[in-house]
């Protein structure tokens, strides 16, 4: 995982140069992957702030880079968006497709406690419905 200050979304496809939009990651081929598009791996956001309450409520101390989302919000409801489309930014946009609940894997990869600490606060998954360039600091409107 690595900080970038802008990245291309492909509609349809993911992020460019992603581990899923590359067919690399680790639920890559997977029976949930070959579903029509799998629009829930394109790209997943989650909120500062649920990062946050997992340090405040002392859960344990999480990284942004560690929750292995693609997106990192502030002041966005992100688990109202299911079901809804929003821009990021002056062009993309994106789709809500579901919660992003944290798993098993994310917790080997990182810790224990990580997967207890991010439950019904782990991000969206979104299905990138028009492409365009995401940069560090694009607000991101409900429509």
């Amino acid at each position: 995982m690595q900080c970038v200050a802008q990245v291309e979304a492909v509609a349809g496809s993911g992020l460019l140069n992603d581990r899923y939009s590359q067919r690399r990651g680790t639920f890559s081929g997977t029976q949930a992957e070959k579903q029509a598009a799998n629009p829930g791996r394109q790209v997943t956001l989650i909120e500062i702030e649920a990062i946050e309450g997992a340090r405040r409520d002392g859960a344990i101390e999480l990284d942004s880079a560690e929750t292995r989302r693609n997106i990192l919000t502030r002041g966005v409801a992100l688990n109202h968006l299911v079901g809804r489309e929003f821009l990021v930014g002056e062009e993309v946009v994106l789709r809500g497709i579901r919660l992003c609940e944290p798993c098993g894997h994310l917790e080997k990869l990182t810790r224990e406690g990580v997967r207890a600490s991010l439950i019904h606060r782990g991000g969206l998954r979104a299905e990138i419905v028009r492409g365009g360039t995401i940069r560090k600091g694009d607000a991101v409107c409900a429509s």
